[in-house]
């Protein structure tokens, strides 16, 4: 794995590429990563996209809640829509926490 200077974007091959696909910087601007690192990069992945599907998913249920919560039919509807909306809000969080937590630890790319 090959790590642009410039951008922090990762490329995954034998060698660097011509060019950064993500900001155009040379070759030359591209560092390998150490095989412990590129291990972890590897490990983290599956669980990186999980997180972003769980954060798209409950975006989905904040959504589904404000309509429910526009609706307003009984006190009962609205508890749980209200219920929703605020733990959907922090599972969001907590997973963008996570995130920050793995670019910081190297985890991401």
């Amino acid at each position: 794995m090959w790590q642009c200077s410039v951008c922090g974007y990762i490329h995954d091959g034998t060698e660097a590429p011509e060019q950064c696909p993500k900001c155009g910087a040379p070759r030359e601007k591209f560092v390998e990563i150490t095989t412990e690192a590129a291990n972890l990069v590897q490990r983290a992945r599956l669980t990186n996209q999980l997180l972003v599907s769980l954060m798209s998913m409950v975006e989905g249920l904040g959504s589904l809640a404000d309509k429910g919560i526009k609706d307003n039919l009984d006190p009962g509807c609205m508890k749980i829509f209200s219920y929703t909306k605020r733990v959907a809000a922090e599972i969001r969080q907590m997973a963008k926490a996570e995130i920050q937590i793995h670019v910081q630890k190297g985890k991401w790319g």
